[in-house]
């Protein structure tokens, strides 16, 4: 069962890659560049909060994070609470760029949704995976070693 669940997984997150890479690619992102800027859309965080909150390592954010900010899409902010680690935050040019997208994002999320035979089906998937991420984090140690028991 894990086997097949993990395939699957693995699968449909090629899925939203290719999706996103054809949303992204006319207003000039990529899929991390718009995935690290929609991070940041509510507010500024570190390069290692949102790494934390994609589950993907700090230095891959760190890369995008410098590409934006090189772009002017980004740029780095003080950060109160650590002197070193700066926070992220889009430039007007950064959330004109993802609000380009929206529509294209709309109209596929639409779709989908249709696909899937509504918004309560549609719920239950995202309800779904997230409880399996919660699940596999928490055999997981700080280390991302899986705890024996």
């Amino acid at each position: 069962m894990l086997s097949r669940t993990a395939l699957a997984v693995f699968r449909l997150s090629g899925q939203f890659l290719a999706v996103s890479e054809r949303l992204a690619r006319p207003v000039g992102l990529t899929a991390a560049r718009w995935q690290v800027l929609g991070a940041v859309l509510g507010e500024p965080l570190s390069v290692a909060r949102i790494a934390r909150a994609m589950g993907i390592t700090r230095q891959s954010v760190q890369r995008v994070a410098d590409l934006l900010v090189a772009d002017g899409l980004a740029e780095y902010r003080p950060n109160p609470a650590h002197r070193r680690a700066k926070l992220l935050a889009p430039t007007a040019e950064g959330r004109a760029a993802v609000g380009a997208i929206s529509p294209g994002h709309r109209g596929f999320a639409g779709q989908l949704c249709e696909q899937l035979g509504g918004e309560a089906e549609f719920a239950a998937v995202a309800d779904a995976l997230r409880r399996l991420s919660e699940a596999v984090e928490a055999l997981e140690d700080q280390h991302g070693q899986i705890r024996n028991r």
